[in-house]
């Protein structure tokens, strides 16, 4: 049996064992921990406990991690419901209370450190998916949010994207907003997503906060302030946020018949999942003159009794995709839960979402700015990045997570490297013209907009066509290998394993493999580092490896990551010649895994399944 001892694993070989320590040690000395509480409003209530209980410092130490375990990279995720197998609750109303709190005592910072003034009536709205728990958990949201003195609107059934715009679009403009979701998770899942008017909080900017709330936490222990009721003003700004993608459309597609239906004459499926983007059907495309006859599943059911709201699933594409053949349809869409994602089906039943739906994005943004560099994690197909050259563009590679992408985009621009696209593979997607903001709608909106201009033109092959001349790569797996740990420490353990495939590739363990790199925008060692004068901090330890045969024949790439948000490493793997992914494996198991060590802090019994039918072959 593999071993679970926390000491670091000695790696096998000559390759050098990377600087990093995995756990460091605490201080001896110290033996109790402060905590403060915001006394900003007269709305706080103060509550104290019946009986003093005094908290040793494992003790302490481990209900402070509880929260901070809830960081999801930029998001603050968990379980909020009993049902699944393995996972107790731990996204409870006391622990979202403290958050909401430490989330707002942090934009009132902000703003007082901003206008060099004390903050009144700072203003945070809450929009939620149709989560069965999102209810009690938004009541501990108003209640943190009020502890900390703010005034707290209740948006209800609302997007991601809404959430961010609600800080913008007059005359709501918020100082901030939360969006309770955990996007395509299941119906168990619930969490938190954080924005100002600059856009989505970065991961150490939630980490900071959630620290905080972890001392709040730990302090209470107890059902606060969630049981009491704090006011929060309902608004309806769906309305407002659907009739500013309404106009956009009318405005750009500028009929020359009817300039406000201008989708009359089409016909538009969509999926909506049961999660929050039914809107955009009776809101958006109704209104705009569109036939949305045979859509699918419009109505919130927080159970997602259908298919998992995911442009990903392959349940949901198919669905859609019969729907739009079975109607003659235009084209199909299928949103995710809080809709900050999107795929779509073609007028011949094409599902188009993963590097497709990059293509069509980018085919799209490039004959509006010729030469734009386009951001991508680092997962996708040398195929696109042929696609985007031949088009004039500039592909940049970089770390996977949605939000790592947008924030490169925006650097890009600050450093004069104009760049107008970012999407990752999931189907986020970004646009410096949307404030950079991931909008599965307005995704929507642009290819929308160019398919009624192509058909204006007088073309009738659909949007497909755009990307007719992207090859699909011969050969692409994903496989994972959970990490061998107790919770704690499986961050720390799976940061060892990747640190140790990066020196093994740099210092030549593994013949032919190279960390990948691109020029432009100045990332290096494998799609991760910035090289810049002003490097983005690493949230998750990934690298993408370029690999050559003896013959110095290029066979394809593998990236290894580090999930946030579960213990396991992800190995992606893709390649243009036949066996090559199976090749790849091969080496990586016998070369690395096995070699280094790392086989005794990862269960690689998937690695295996998938090597062994090349060893037979």
């Amino acid at each position: 049996m593999a071993s679970t001892s926390t000491s670091p694993i000695p790696l096998r070989g000559n390759a050098r064992k990377p600087s990093f320590s995995p756990l460091p040690a605490k201080d001896a000395s110290q033996k109790t921990l402060s905590f403060s509480f915001s006394s900003r409003s007269s709305k706080v209530i103060c509550v104290k406990s019946s009986s003093t209980v005094k908290y040793n410092e494992v003790v302490v130490d481990e209900e402070i991690n509880k929260i901070r375990r809830l960081q999801n990279g930029s998001d603050v995720r968990g379980v909020a419901l009993e049902g699944e197998k393995g996972r107790t609750v731990d996204l409870t109303p006391p622990a979202v209370e403290a958050i909401a709190e430490s989330f707002g005592e942090w934009v009132i910072k902000a703003l007082e450190e901003r206008e060099r003034r004390p903050a009144e009536d700072v203003r945070v709205s809450l929009g939620k998916d149709p989560r069965i728990s999102g209810a009690s958990l938004s009541v501990a949201v108003f209640a943190g949010l009020a502890r900390a003195g703010c005034l707290v609107f209740d948006m209800g059934l609302a997007t991601t994207p809404a959430c961010f715009m609600s800080t913008l679009l007059p005359p709501f403009c918020y100082d901030a907003s939360i969006m309770m979701t955990a996007s395509h998770l299941p119906y168990t899942r619930n969490g938190l997503k954080f924005f100002t008017k600059k856009g989505g909080l970065t991961s150490p900017e939630v980490e900071q906060i959630c620290d905080k709330a972890a001392r709040k936490y730990a302090n209470r222990l107890t059902k606060v302030s969630t049981m009491l009721n704090f006011p929060s003003k309902k608004v309806d700004f769906m309305s407002a946020y659907a009739k500013h993608l309404r106009d956009i459309i009318k405005k750009r597609v500028n009929h020359p018949l009817h300039y406000d239906t201008p989708l009359k004459g089409f016909q538009i499926i969509v999926n909506a999942g049961n999660g929050s983007g039914g809107f955009f059907t009776w809101d958006v495309l109704d209104k705009l003159g569109a036939d949305t006859f045979g859509s699918l599943h419009l109505n919130p059911d927080g159970m997602f009794p259908n298919h998992i709201p995911n442009p990903e699933d392959k349940t949901a594409m198919a669905l859609t995709r019969a729907a739009v053949l079975h109607n003659s349809a235009d084209l199909g869409i299928v949103f995710d839960t809080d809709v900050d994602r999107s795929g779509v089906v073609d007028n011949k039943g094409n599902p188009i979402n993963g590097d497709k739906l990059i293509g069509l994005m980018s085919a799209i943004v490039l004959k509006e700015h010729p030469g734009t560099t386009i951001v991508t994690d680092a997962r996708t197909s040398m195929a696109l990045t042929k696609f985007i050259i031949e088009r004039g563009g500039h592909h940049c590679l970089y770390r996977v997570g949605y939000r790592n992408v947008i924030d490169k985009g925006v650097q890009l621009n600050k450093d004069g490297i104009e760049t107008h696209l970012m999407m990752e593979t999931s189907g986020h997607g970004a646009l410096k013209e949307n404030y950079f903001l991931d909008d599965g709608a307005f995704m929507v909106v642009k290819i929308i907009i160019e398919m009624v201009h192509m058909k204006l033109s007088g073309s009738d092959e659909g949007i497909g066509s755009l990307i007719k001349d992207l090859e699909e790569p011969l050969e692409s797996i994903e496989l994972r290998m959970n990490i061998i740990s107790e919770p704690k420490y499986a961050k720390a353990r799976g940061t060892e394993a990747i640190e140790a495939f990066r020196s093994y590739v740099e210092e030549g363990q593994l013949e032919g493999w190279e960390l990948d790199s691109c020029g432009d925008c100045w990332v290096s060692e494998g799609c991760l580092v910035d090289s810049n004068d002003s490097p983005a901090a690493i949230d998750a330890h990934m690298y993408r490896a370029k690999v050559s045969n003896e013959k110095n024949e290029e066979v394809g790439w593998v990236h290894i990551r580090q999930s946030i948000h579960n213990p396991n490493i992800a190995v992606n793997v893709q390649s243009s010649v036949p066996g090559g992914c199976q090749w790849m494996t091969r080496v990586l198991r016998d070369k690395f895994l096995l070699a280094s060590g790392m086989d005794e802090i990862l269960d690689i019994s998937q690695i295996e399944k998938y090597a062994r039918i090349g060893d037979r072959a």
